[in-house]
């Protein structure tokens, strides 16, 4: 006795039997379905049998691709990327109207035959013998689901999608084969389902809640009986019976679905009749795919959370395996991002720089003590229409994660980093130099791999001719004096700063370790992200412990089980004593050095300024001891100075560290702040070498910098050349001032 199956129908191998039987005694009965002769089939009767039993006995059922949502820390969505735009759902959760709409339209006999209805084939030859063509099919509802998950499964591989949907004896063989087994072991209910979350409904939009979000606004439970017969007629054709785009046609063929749906007793024709005198009644959702449509200026953070995602091992052992995870999607991707931080960075870079001036920002916080990235933002939308200075090029990271090809000079906030080497081989925090306004760079100088010899006798100088020492370290770094620190690395050597950047991860944007070479060892002239700058200044924060920074806290995948994500991993940098001084020195840059400008009320703070050759680079990186914050200004491509510039409607002269960034700082700062709380640092005292009445000399002496550019790094340009002083948009025609401290990198090519 055969066995029955789930829903009626014959067992497999009676199925299988009459199948073949037909085909063995008229190869024009497949022929009449789907070729228009049986010569082009490639295989004998014989031939078919053998296939059938080589045919793998199980089907493989590929996770449908759906869309992958992307939340901030507090689970509100930031966006959603996909590459087919699909929310898998139970049937229960399908209209009622929508389930009897697709069978009566699709298969108005699938719960009565098997995987294959041999009435229909016998149908299907007769109306194409009788119309001499191929005018009507003979597929039934679990044939074209099977089919369609070959279709998935292929993806973009094109052979695969060719052998999915040719058009020969063998995949149609193959198809049964599979449809008898998914009719064994899912049953009708199941396999119904299974179908209206595969099918492609047109407009972008895979399966029925998708398809029912995108014309309807509204989810599949909810559609009506006219809307559920439109959805129903979309399949066969999606361009055909595409309502947006030709609502006359849609509605034809919704009609011919409802008048299905009386013959198949689902419907009277009353109700019918009743549905077809309405006009078709869209609320069309546009599709919101990627990163462009992220809420809050979050595009470049979304970005990084993709490269992070496919930069991880934990998702994969290549990077074309975890591109297939993020491709088929279905993830839901809980991130760090702090959405009150997120909304303070984009409000302030909004407030102080526009998006259509020359120069543009990038600012990002991380949070010390866990490496979570709390804000990304640019004063450039994401987006990839350059005539409105758009750009999918993030500033702020290293160019492996999308970011530019080279990062940008830092300028003096490189500073600190030669303090701490300092600290930590022993040098003493009142330790004074002789620093002078100018001076040739020491030779030689050595280092771990190399010496450098000054052959050149190239110079560097400070950014006034007033900064004249002897300094010790905490003036010298409130004044971002370039000779004072340039004398130190010469007594410590270039080695010590080597290990510290390589304990604090600094690398340069293109990935390459910073060269040993005194100008980018303490003047920053080679380039650095954003992020690598928040995240080792976090370590000062942190009291000395480097944590990697990280973007995704937690990830479920399409079955809504927790996957392993990548973690922050911290080691010590630096001793707590380092750490501690560094933080009491860069406190004194805010209070009364060159950073006041960004210095925050009713909490402890830290900074410092850069500022680099041509001005084409201006920096801000500050600290609490729970957020730590790096805000760049320049030229994306090192071609525009910063001298008489327009920003955010203010017209700059000079453009340096606390003058623009620094603003952007503190207000972004203060926002991302506000009602959290305020921890103080341990503080450490430094003294101040110099006595009062030469610090009064100093300031009665102060000048505006120099005119021109300096050599191999130049003058600092953190300092305000004129203090105190408001300059109306127009007033001044132009003041070349100081130089910067970059040099070796400008007129670099446009990033990537």
């Amino acid at each position: 006795m055969g066995k029955k199956l789930s829903g009626g129908g014959l067992s497999p191998t009676q199925q299988a039997a009459k199948f073949l039987g037909v085909s063995v005694l008229s190869g024009a009965v497949m022929a009449g379905i789907a070729l228009p002769a049986v010569g082009v089939f490639g295989l004998a009767a014989k031939g078919s049998v053998e296939e059938f039993d080589e045919i793998p006995a199980n089907l493989a059922q590929p996770p449908l691709m759906q869309r992958t949502t992307i939340t901030d820390a507090q689970d509100n969505p930031i966006a959603t990327v996909y590459d087919r735009d699909r929310t898998l759902v139970d049937i229960k959760d399908i209209s009622p109207y929508m389930q009897k709409a697709i069978v009566a339209i699709e298969d108005s006999r699938f719960y009565e035959h098997g995987a294959v209805d041999l009435k229909g084939i016998l149908r299907a030859v007769n109306e194409n013998a009788r119309s001499g063509g191929v005018s009507q099919g003979a597929s039934t509802l679990t044939q074209q689901y099977v089919k369609n998950v070959f279709v998935e499964e292929a993806m973009d591989n094109a052979a695969k999608f060719r052998e999915a949907t040719q058009q020969t004896l063998g995949r149609k063989i193959r198809e049964l084969k599979f449809a008898i087994q998914v009719e064994e072991k899912l049953g009708k209910k199941k396999i119904l389902e299974n179908y209206l979350n595969i099918t492609f409904f047109g407009q972008q939009a895979y399966g029925v809640e998708a398809a029912s979000q995108r014309y309807f606004s509204k989810p599949a439970k909810d559609l009506n009986l006219e809307e559920a017969a439109m959805l129903a007629g979309i399949v066969q054709s999606p361009s055909r019976y595409d309502p947006v785009n030709d609502e006359q046609e849609a509605k034809k063929r919704r009609n011919v679905v409802l008048q299905r749906m009386v013959a198949t007793d689902d419907i009277s024709q009353q109700e019918a009749d009743k549905a077809k005198a309405t006009d078709i009644k869209l609320k069309v959702s546009k599709p919101k795919n990627g990163c462009i449509t992220a809420t809050n200026g979050a595009g470049f953070f979304c970005d990084y959370v993709k490269q992070a995602f496919l930069d991880s091992p934990t998702f994969g052992d290549t990077r074309e395996e975890r591109a297939e995870v993020w491709k088929r999607g279905g993830l839901r991707i809980k991130t760090t991002l702090d959405p009150q931080a997120q909304e303070s960075v984009q409000a302030s870079l909004k407030d102080h720089i526009y998006q259509t001036d020359k120069m543009a920002s990038a600012a990002t916080i991380v949070e010390p003590g866990s490496g979570k990235i709390l804000a990304m933002g640019q004063s450039r939308p994401y987006g990839g229409d350059a005539k409105k200075n758009e750009t999918t090029i993030n500033y702020a990271v290293d160019h492996r994660m999308n970011g530019s090809n080279y990062g940008f000079p830092t300028g003096s906030t490189f500073k600190p980093f030669v303090a701490a080497a300092a600290i930590e081989q022993g040098t003493p925090l009142n330790k004074t130099y002789p620093a002078p306004y100018e001076m040739p760079y020491p030779s030689p100088i050595t280092g771990c791999d190399t010496t450098y010899k000054n052959v050149a006798n190239d110079k560097v100088e400070n950014e006034n001719e007033s900064e004249v020492g002897p300094y010790g370290l905490k003036e010298a770094m409130e004044k971002s004096v370039n000779t004072y620190f340039v004398q130190m690395i010469s007594d410590i050597g270039m080695c010590p700063v080597v290990e510290m950047t390589k304990k604090l991860h600094i690398v340069q944007g293109d990935g390459k370790a910073i060269p040993e070479q005194p100008s980018p060892l303490t003047l920053g002239s080679n380039g650095l992200s954003p992020l690598t700058m928040a995240n080792a200044y976090a370590t000062f924060a942190n009291r000395g412990t480097y944590c990697s920074p990280v973007a995704i806290e937690a990830i479920t995948d399409p079955n809504g089980k927790a996957m392993e994500v990548p973690k922050s991993t911290c080691e010590q940098a630096m001793s707590v004593k380092t750490a501690d001084s560094i933080n009491s020195l860069l406190s004194g840059v805010v209070d009364s050095g060159t950073g006041k400008r960004a210095g925050l009320s009713g909490r402890d703070n830290a900074g410092k300024t850069g500022t680099t050759d041509e001005r084409k680079n201006a920096w801000f990186v500050g600290y609490t001891p729970n957020m730590s914050g790096a805000v760049w200004v320049g030229s994306p491509s090192q071609t525009v100075e910063g001298t008489n510039q327009t920003i955010g409607g203010v017209f700059h002269p000079l453009v340096f560290g606390g003058d623009v960034p620094g603003p952007i700082w503190r207000d972004a700062m203060t926002g991302a702040l506000a009602g959290k709380e305020a921890p103080q640092f341990n503080r450490v005292h430094i003294p101040d070498v110099r006595d009062k009445e030469k610090d009064d000399e100093d300031e009665d002496d102060g000048k505006p910098g120099r005119p021109g550019g300096g050599h191999n790094g130049g003058g600092d340009g953190d300092e305000d050349p004129f203090p105190e002083i408001t300059i109306p948009p127009g007033v001044i025609g132009g003041n070349d001032g100081g130089n910067g401290n970059g040099g070796g990198n400008g007129g670099w090519p446009e990033p990537r």
